[in-house]
């Protein structure tokens, strides 16, 4: 019926997904669309689109022109959000650039293997040895959805439309096979036909002398010269370092208000526009002297913001209110118990900063990164306190249901679990591990929260205290201000109401200073992906890989082909020299996995009129790509590069590597049988003497679990195990169960090495043929080393043979000098113990009756002060009494002498120590003199501090030489201060 408009009772009607609002007014009192106003199907959606384009928490009606019309709209509406979902927006990129004959490759891990950058920031990192040139191509062009993390613009979360820490890079790769041409044409058909973009929305930048891209963008795609863009150097030019390959970039800009016009439009105006795809034409090599010259292999690396495509494709005003980010601030605004839709613009900030944050958090501690102190551990625990107390200040209290004492972080976790399905199928898995991981750290940090809040009131006090005494107005400093934000987390809004309730102001300026030192080194640290080598890459560039023929052979002969000396390189070297080898082919094994590299000599046969060569090799290292590098020293002779050698591996050491290594395959499966399958590596070391493997678990191992590890190890070993070695697929080794070794990075064909029945894992390094060559195994400490994180350290094979016999000659001797049986020695030890304790005891007691004895002597040396001589003043040095018997003596005077009386009493204890104690009696306390803060004063000029109860305290120093003139001092201030009261 023409002009129907859709009743509603209930004047607020929402989308089921996106919760928007369109207000209409179809009747008094009524809210509708009126049927009539929509006249097709494709208009409808696109003017229903624009005019949800916010959510605003208004009232929202869906209508259709008639009942017959209302499901095609339905549906339709339906298939459009369908095709502009986060999930289908990274499906259709993939697919198409697979139909262009991009191979689709998976996303690294947020953990780079690459030591130049802490975390995985970019797409291309992972393609990094490939651009260089040190590692082959696999396939001449890829895809991926690569998961990234920065941190370097973390200050603007919530605050732009488009910032974050956690963001997906659509990529698309090329190594050597087509340039800038297809790169351009491709770009504008992915967003014009595959995504839909409207052309005349689409902008472009190129690099100011990039004539070729501005051609291209100009003639072959035909975008108006009006909308293209030559930008400078800073712009749309990459480099990778100083020296190394480089190239101008071309960008798509997404304009939002195209009614602004061409005249002085600015790409950087983020009001207006979005760039949503980079491309970089990586042509040239930079050189040291800054000249550049062509790339013989011309490379292509892109990025398309997925969040980005997302907020353009979806019509909302910034990411976070895309489908990829806004029902983890759905979930958050439950439990702060508020409505984004009619939110303040700082309730809103901080619901975009949890949406956020909770992301990166996630992904990083299901890649393995545990909060800690230190490096990545350190980025995620500073994410986890800024959600958490961005949830304070949202006033979400305890977990934010019933449980005050509960954590809220787990539960908004559980929705960033439930999205990640399409990202990373690995999240669901270590979902267990990542709410444990996140309700600890939570808590924790609650109560470093609190420790922060008594550090205000201090630095709050002392900044009253100092105002009073300079007459100046009290100010908080701009470093104490970033100590408790940085250091415990103390939110700056917070701190500064507290201060003016307290009528301090806050040196914001300074703040500002410390926080923008600290960006600039964590940006110049973490934010710049480096291609460029030293010296090094131009010794291996023409190098092919070594082959590593060392699992079946521990001996070969090679032939030299380059030698290095301190980064040059050098056409031979001769005895005492350190150098580094790289060989054409080697037994030696390089340090990766967590296995060192391998020990042994490299011999030069002897020829004509040349003496015979021997280089002691004490470490393998690799360079980028699978070139091994030798480092030793030649003990004898001259090596020069072109020589054939024998390659000689010490088999001894090979020998302890291996068992140490297998038996950390054996330690992992033993771990997980007995505190749980969810538990994971978290680093490993095998070395020639011991191993170290790290795990995620929250707690310390009972006594009884590490004897049934170790049991259960030890059983292994003596079944005599098989072990079988396989190269397969890296999804045929998934599906089989093979378990991944923490930190390292794999092909499409992997090595998987299987105790059968005991543990599959994927790993390149040596190990034992059957699990009897061990011999046996022994846990030699379990330990904490950042939360969440344990470290056992463990000997196998010939290192617990040593072990074994080491403790076998301690326990012999132990025997010998205290003349009883092995089985007797706790008892005895016990029994010595006891002895010792009460020798010491009773020496205690004779020292206090000692400084008990001084104390009486010198309490006829009280000075009487004040008008009428009512205070009583005892300074004195007891020589070398130590603290608790001073303590017993300005105990005995405080009982013994009348009150008012303030007795300071000091000894030298020992070398380099000193022992003060302060004891004033009532009298003294209600004239406002409290021994705690007067002894720490007194203390400070003895090098040291200390404090205490008003009417007795404690202190030390470091200072002897200045315990004199201290007591002195006391004395004077005791008597002046208490004349000046007692008058």
């Amino acid at each position: 019926m023409e002009g129907l408009a859709v009743q509603l009772r209930n004047p607020l009607f929402l989308h089921p997904k996106w919760k928007r609002a369109i207000p209409t007014r179809a009747g008094s009192g009524d809210f509708g669309i009126v049927a009539g106003a929509i006249p097709s199907f494709s208009h409808s959606l696109t003017h229903f689109r624009a005019f949800t384009s916010t959510r605003t928490g208004s009232a929202i009606v869906a209508a259709a022109a008639s009942p017959s019309q209302a499901q095609p709209l339905a549906e339709k509406e339906k298939e459009l959000d369908n095709l502009a979902s986060g999930d289908s927006i990274r499906q259709r990129f993939l697919k198409f650039y697979a139909s262009r004959g991009h191979k689709v490759l998976p996303s690294s891990s947020l953990i780079p293997d690459d030591p130049t950058v802490l975390l995985t920031i970019a797409g291309m990192l992972q393609f990094k040895p490939i651009f260089l040139g040190k590692v082959p191509r696999q396939v001449p062009c890829a895809t991926t959805a690569q998961r990234c993390i920065r941190t370097n613009d973390v200050e603007n979360v919530g605050h732009t439309a488009r910032h974050h820490t956690f963001f997906e890079m659509l990529g698309n790769f090329s190594f050597g096979d087509y340039f800038k041409k297809e790169a351009i044409v491709w770009a504008w058909e992915l967003s014009t036909k595959e995504f839909g973009l409207p052309a005349d929305r689409l902008w472009v930048s190129v690099y100011e002398d990039d004539d070729e891209a501005f051609e291209l963008w100009s003639n072959e795609v035909g975008v108006p010269l009006e909308r293209i863009k030559r930008l400078g150097k800073e712009d749309n030019f990459w480099t990778s370092g100083v020296t190394g390959p480089c190239g101008p970039c071309s960008e798509l800009y997404y304009d939002f208000h195209p009614e602004r016009g061409y005249f002085d439009a600015d790409l950087g105006d983020d009001s207006r526009f979005i760039e949503f795809y980079n491309l970089v034409f990586m042509q040239y090599n930079k050189k040291d002297d800054g000249s550049l010259e062509p790339l013989k292999q011309k490379n292509i690396d892109t990025g398309l913001g997925l969040e980005r495509m997302a907020r353009i494709l979806q019509k909302v005003p910034n990411n976070y209110e895309t489908d990829l980010i806004f029902p983890i601030i759905e979930k958050a605004s439950k439990l702060a118990n508020v409505s984004y839709g009619t939110a303040d613009d700082q309730t809103k900030r901080n619901l975009k900063i949890i949406g956020d944050h909770m992301r990166a958090i996630v992904f990083l501690i299901s890649d393995g990164v545990a909060p800690s102190n230190v490096g990545r551990g350190y980025v995620v625990r500073r994410l986890i306190r800024r959600v958490v107390r961005t949830g304070r200040l949202l006033g979400i209290k305890g977990d934010g249901m019933e449980d005050l004492e509960g954590a809220f972080l787990p539960i908004i976790a559980e929705k960033v679990v439930e999205l990640s399905t399409n990202i990373d199928s690995d999240v669901r898995s270590r979902s267990h591990h990542i709410f444990e991981e996140l309700k600890r750290e939570e808590l924790r940090f609650v109560q470093t929260l609190e420790r922060g809040e008594k550090l205000l009131e201090e630095k709050l006090a002392n900044a009253l205290s100092n105002a009073e005494q300079n007459g100046t107005a009290p100010c908080l400093t701009g470093e104490d201000v970033f100590l408790l934000y940085d250091t415990y987390g103390y939110p700056v809004e917070i701190t500064k109401e507290v201060a003016e309730e307290r009528g301090v102001s806050v040196d914001i300026n300074s703040f500002d200073m410390e926080m923008e030192k600290q960006r600039r080194q964590s940006q110049a640290a973490h934010n710049t992906v480096k291609l460029a080598m030293g010296n090094g890459a131009n010794i291996a560039e023409n190098l092919p890989d070594t082959e590593f023929i060392g699992y079946d052979n521990l001996y070969a002969k090679a032939i030299v082909q380059s030698l290095v000396i301190d980064g040059d390189p050098a056409a031979q070297v001769s005895e005492g020299s350190n150098v580094e080898i790289l060989l054409n082919k080697t037994p030696f094994y390089a340090e990766s996995g967590g296995q060192i590299g391998d020990h042994g000599f490299i011999y030069v046969v002897e020829g004509e009129n040349q003496p015979r060569a021997v280089v002691e090799i004490t470490d393998v290292q690799k360079s980028l790509g699978n070139i091994f590098v030798h480092k030793g020293t030649v003990r004898k002779g001259v090596v020069e590069v072109g020589k054939e050698v024998e390659a000689a591996v010490d088999v001894k050491l090979r020998q302890r590597a291996k068992d140490h290594h297998t038996a950390t395959h054996l330690l992992q499966a033993a771990l997980k049988k007995v505190i749980g399958q969810e538990t994971s590596q978290a680093g490993s070391l095998v070395a020639f003497e011991r191993l170290r493997f790290d795990f995620n678990f929250h707690r310390p191992l009972l006594d009884s679990e590490l004897g049934e590890i170790e049991g259960l190890i030890n059983e292994w070993i003596e079944a005599g195990i098989l072990l079988q070695t396989k190269v397969m697929p890296l999804a045929d080794a998934k599906r089989a169960g093979a378990i991944a070794m923490f930190g390292e990075k794999y092909g499409e064909e992997v090595r998987v090495v299987e105790v059968p029945g005991v543990s599959m894992e994927l790993c390149g390094g040596t190990h034992v043929s059957n699990t009897s060559e061990i011999r046996g195994f022994k846990i030699i400490s379990e330990q904490g080393i950042a939360s969440g994180i344990r470290r056992i350290e463990a000997v196998a094979g010939g290192a617990f043979i040593e072990y074994v016999n080491a403790r076998d000659i301690y326990l012999k001797q132990l025997c010998s000098t205290l003349k009883v049986k092995p089985e007797e020695v706790v008892t005895r030890i016990e029994n010595l113990l006891e002895e010792l304790r009460a020798v010491r005891n009773e020496n205690s007691a004779l020292r206090a009756k000692a400084a008990v004895y001084k104390a009486s002597v010198i309490a006829g040396k009280t000075l009487l002060v004040g008008k009428s001589e009512q205070y009583r003043v005892l300074v004195e040095c007891l020589d070398d009494t130590d603290p608790e018997s001073l303590k017993s003596a300005a105990e005995y005077l405080m009982e013994t002498l009348p009150d008012p009386t303030a007795i300071v009493l000091g000894s030298c204890p020992g070398e380099g120590k000193v022992s003060l104690v302060a004891a004033f009696t009532p009298g003294v306390v209600n004239l406002g003199i409290q021994a705690g803060k007067f002894i720490g004063q007194i203390a400070k000029l003895c090098g040291g501090g200390g404090g205490g109860r008003p009417n007795f305290a404690q202190a030390g120093g470091r200072k002897p030489e200045n315990l004199v003139s201290a007591l002195e001092k006391a004395q004077a201030d005791l008597i002046a201060t208490l004349s000046e009261k007692g008058n």
